[in-house]
């Protein structure tokens, strides 16, 4: 049996910045047990344990959940919202981002900063029952590394009696303590005091193991947190919360519903998760049946080959007459073939000579007027061959994956949801072979037929297992060891499997499957298992059934979207995240999706169900976008739009054309702030930085697409090489010089740095205010039991609002430990500079712990890359770059979107990555230029923020330039601010690179257009 893999975590910010949002929420609040209670009686004993109720009022709680929204430019509530008056805060999290850590985090952080120790996971299938209890047991280590405790966690299962102590722990240990429940535990619907449904029952009746109390009665009185995954789906089931009377209501979700959307304290919705490289990038191959067209002739397009030194060609299926009757085969094809000839003379395909293969608009034209795009099919065909299609599609999806990836110690997984397990297994048959499975192996073989075009290693990693070992259905198992369907019991669940048994097999197979050693890599489950789990490593998803209306694409793809992690190598388990792979980071992190359907079809309706759960992103520039929005800048300084202002805003916009008559954002205003020449309204100059991020998020939503078009790309070329113009003696005079690698010293005082530290902190630190509310209160002179148990023996004495003064608490911070791991520093330098900043700076850490260490860590930081830049030195090695670097695996695109054919490029096409790009490269071809290059991907400088890769080499052809080689950088797209803040850095280390080469009539610059490179050439 193969070895798993063992996932390594670590900390992300955007969860960070989750996990801080739900504690904020809480500002104020003291930490601390009951204790004085423990003397008084032993009935009382859970009181000790039990969540310790709010010391904050609604008004005080709303202000907290009010700061949290305006920072981050969500919906701000009027009133704190309750549900049968418990607070609710809502967390928005994309799909694949990872919110079960987020709230384990949280759980962890709640219980450090609040002393809360009590929580219900509420989910609402078995599915993402199970998904939870293993994401609790593979990140446990990985927490108790971090807060030197583990959870103590557990399926709610009265059925299980081993878990009945886990209900009477829950409430009376000092354990942070973890129940995971899906809603069908406790959904009974009560009428006349009679409880109905079978499963739900108990947690409401009194039980023998329980010393006849009630399941319900001792975690309510534990007063839980209760965590909702997913909270959208459980409908009428919300009125049963206040069954377990919970100090709160945290919910978490990617798509809430608007008018459930409670109190949202922070957002990761698809776009800033796709933006910030969080999850991968979609692709859809769509197979669209057209119908007869006028003819019984059956043809599939499956793709248009373009290659620079042939015609282009075809891939088209189509019947062939043989011996053993007629079948359906796929061939290449070019224009004036004939089909009529091709297939043995099949009168159906009278008339079917080939007039035009068009690369630019992917299709093939026959001479009798018909035409057919690529994934589309005509004439008489059965659902089965369309399945089969798809089969095809996503092995041959699976394999270009698997070579790209496979040096890389990727190993690539593919998924088919099918509806009947009898198509995969069926026990009738005499291998028990499905059909499904039968085609699969078919189509397998034949794709792997061709192996000479395949280097040595990967093939040798193909003959390791036979076909029949490669694939795996995960299905639920019956009791005599057979895989049957997943169907539900009750009419209550019909939407959810209850099938334990397959998610069983899935969970414990999640880390063994990404082994190498394993021989899976093709995985078969029931449609209805489309939630709950997920495996970093698969690249290719395809459902084998018909698509139907209310089929919801983004679950469809949300067993893929998560990072893929590597499987073979010294740090596997480790994410395959942008801090490893940089630019290359979609080139590896692509789901495809094989639909049933037309790529059109599918992506409507995944835009749609998309923009949908982005209602609250504006995409026009409005009051409504603008108003009570909070900007920061640098200083740390505050600007809340008002009306006035807004107006003043979107009124010198119109003026200057930054936005149309529909006040959607125009390319000049892109282009402003790419250059970084916006104009503003006099009083939004200081918060330059934040206005211009604001439109960037504005721009992007109106302009967000969901997925690409896998069958889109007509350039498919598997080992493509440079052509002539890479030999020439102008480019190889350029390349010789700039391929000699470098290494960078840094030769720093590290008194130098505790100065500047030193400065910056004390002029620029401000850590955030929190207002605390101050009750107190004595006991009554006479109290009793049933006071104790309500609460009343207790009464206000006193009730102040003020602004904290200290938020340290009982907390114990290690405060130099803490700065020095965030900074990157040794203990003493952190130690000198704590202790030369003013005493007034220094109090700041007593009014908000967390703040302080944050804002100082982000301060020595930015000072730490300005002494880096400053203090840097570049030297020469004897290493080179090999020219076998401009050789690219698996070169693909489209014609149509991000391929240019090209005649002064060292490759006869170019791949561009954004439109500035796109029209850079036009221009270079008209240009005075003799030859250039885009940079290859392997082609990285070293710097201290990470490796950084120039986009442009280029040789001029006239004695005019001052500079006759050039190193360019084009301006990207709009990325955020803090990513384009670490592009300059990395430009400026560049700078000391090229210049350590020593070359005079080499330049390096960052330019914008043409027009731009010219001017700086010739100055």
């Amino acid at each position: 049996m193969a070895n798993g893999i063992k996932l390594q975590f670590k900390q992300q910010g955007y969860q960070s910045d989750a996990t801080q949002a739900v504690v904020d929420c809480f500002a104020g609040q003291t930490k601390g047990h009951r204790k004085e209670i423990t003397e008084r009686t032993e009935l009382l004993v859970h009181e000790i344990f039990a969540n310790k109720k709010f010391d904050l009022n609604d008004k005080e709680l709303i202000k907290n959940v009010q700061a949290l929204q305006k920072e981050q430019g969500l919906n701000t509530s009027k009133q704190l919202e309750t549900l049968d008056g418990t607070p609710n805060f809502s967390i928005e999290m994309e799909t694949g981002t990872g919110k079960t850590y987020v709230y384990t985090k949280s759980m962890f952080e709640l219980n450090k900063k609040y002393g809360w120790s009590k929580f219900i996971i509420m989910v609402p299938s078995v599915a993402i029952r199970e998904g939870v209890h293993k994401s609790l047991e593979i990140t446990a280590d990985h927490f108790q590394d971090l807060y030197g405790k583990k959870i103590r966690f557990s399926i709610y299962n009265t059925q299980n009696k081993s878990n009945i102590v886990n209900i009477k722990s829950f409430a009376n240990t000092a354990n942070i303590e973890v129940l995971i429940m899906n809603y069908q535990a406790f959904n009974a619907k009560k009428k006349d005091k009679e409880i109905r449904g079978e499963s739900a029952r108990k947690i409401y009746q009194k039980l023998d193991a329980l010393q006849s109390e009630r399941p319900i009665d001792i975690i309510s009185r534990a007063r839980p947190i209760l965590i909702i995954d997913e909270p959208q789906r459980f409908g009428k089931s919300e009125s049963l919360f206040k069954e377990f009377n919970p100090l709160c209501v945290l919910r978490y979700s990617a798509t809430h519903k608007k008018d459930k959307k409670y109190n949202e304290v922070y957002r990761l919705d698809a776009i800033d998760a796709y933006n910030q490289k969080l999850v991968k990038k979609i692709k859809v191959k769509g197979i669209e049946v057209l119908g007869n067209s006028g003819t019984n002739s059956y043809l599939f397009l499956d793709a248009v080959n373009i290659h620079p030194k042939r015609y282009p060609t075809a891939s088209l299926e189509f019947e062939i007459k043989q011996k053993t009757g007629i079948k359906k085969v796929l061939r290449k094809i070019t224009e004036t073939d004939n089909l009529l000839n091709l297939s043995n003379e099949l009168k159906q395909y009278q008339g079917f000579i080939v007039k035009e293969i068009n690369g630019l608009h992917n299709t093939v034209s026959f001479t009798n007027g018909i035409t057919i795009g690529v994934g589309q099919s005509i004439g008489e065909v059965d659902e089965q061959h369309i399945r089969r299609i798809q089969i095809r599609e996503t092995i041959k999806s699976h394999i270009e994956k698997e070579r790209a990836l496979f040096d890389e110690g990727i190993k690539v997984l593919s998924l088919f949801f099918i509806d009947e397990v009898v198509k995969y297994r069926d026990y009738e048959q005499a291998d028990e072979k499905g059909e499904y499975a039968r085609v699969f192996e078919e189509e397998y073989k034949l794709a792997i037929a061709e192996r000479d075009f395949f280097d040595d290693k990967y093939n040798q990693y193909l003959e390791e297992h036979k076909t029949e070992e490669i694939h795996k259905g995960y299905f639920s198992v019956d009791k005599k060891g057979k895989l049957v369907d997943s169907i539900s019991k009750t009419k209550s669940e019909k939407q959810d499997s209850t099938d334990i048994s397959a998610y069983d097999l899935i969970m414990k197979n999640k880390e063994r499957l990404l082994s190498f050693d394993e021989p899976t890599r093709f995985i078969f489950s029931h449609s209805a298992l489309r939630e709950g789990w997920d495996n970093p490593n698969v690249f290719q998803i395809c459902t084998l059934k018909h698509s139907q209306a209310e089929d919801n694409k983004r679950q469809e793809i949300g067993r893929g979207l998560r990072i893929s992690v590597k499987c073979r190598g010294e740090d596997k388990g480790t994410r395959m995240d942008v801090a490893t792979l940089e630019d290359d980071f979609f080139d590896v992190n692509t789901l495809t999706v094989i639909a049933s359907e037309s790529y059109d079809s599918f992506s409507k309706k995944l835009q749609k169900e998309t923009v949908e759960s982005l209602s609250d992103r504006p995409v026009i520039l409005t009051l409504e976008a603008l108003v009570d929005r909070v900007l920061t800048n640098e200083k740390g300084q505050q600007l809340t739009f008002t009306n006035q202002s807004a107006v003043d805003l979107i009124f010198q916009f119109r003026e200057q054309a930054y936005i149309d008559k529909d006040d959607k954002i125009t390319d000049k205003l892109v282009k402003a702030i790419e250059e970084d020449t916006v104009e503003l309204p006099t009083e939004l100059v200081p918060f330059k930085a934040s206005v211009c991020e604001l439109m960037q998020k504005i721009h992007t939503t109106a302009n967000f697409q969901a997925s690409a078009d896998g069958k889109a790309d007509n350039i498919d070329i598997s080992d493509f090489k440079p052509n002539a113009n890479f030999a020439k003696k102008e480019f190889q005079d350029l390349w010789n010089k700039i391929k000699i690698k470098t290494v960078y010293e840094v030769d720093f005082s590290d008194e130098e740095l505790i100065k500047n530290s030193v400065s910056k902190i004390d002029k620029k630190l401000s850590v955030k205010k929190v207002i605390v509310h101050i009750t107190e209160g004595e006991q009554k002179k006479n109290i009793d039991e049933s006071g104790l148990k309500s609460g009343d023996s207790m009464v206000k004495t006193k009730d102040i609002t003020e602004k904290a003064d200290s938020l340290l608490g009982a907390v114990k911070y290690d405060l130099i430990g803490e700065i020095a791991k965030e900074a990157r520093l040794n203990r003493k330098t952190v130690a000198a500079i704590l202790q030369k900043i003013r005493a007034d700076t220094f109090h700041q850490f007593k009014v908000n712990p967390e703040s302080f260490i944050k804002e100082v860590s982000k301060i020595i930081n930015d000072e730490k890359a300005t002494t880096l830049i400053n203090n840097i030195v570049y030297s020469k090695t004897d290493n080179t770059y090999e020219d076998k670097i401009f050789t690219v695996n698996n070169f693909k695109g489209s014609l149509n979107s991000n391929i240019l054919e090209v005649k002064k490029h060292v490759y006869d096409y170019l791949k561009t990555d954004s439109k500035i790009e796109r029209e850079f490269a036009k221009e270079l071809e008209i240009g005075e230029v003799l030859v250039y290059s885009k940079l290859p991907n392997d082609f990285k400088i070293p710097t201290p923020v990470g490796n950084y890769n120039p986009d442009w080499a280029i040789v001029f052809d006239t004695d005019k330039f001052k500079y006759v080689y050039f190193i360019a950088e084009t301006k990207g797209s709009m990325e955020s601010m803090q990513l384009r803040e670490i592009e300059k850095k990395k430009i400026d280390y560049a700078k000391k690179h090229f210049e350590a080469l020593g070359h005079s009539d080499i330049k390096f610059d960052v330019i914008s257009t043409y027009d731009d490179l010219i001017n700086k050439v010739l100055m």
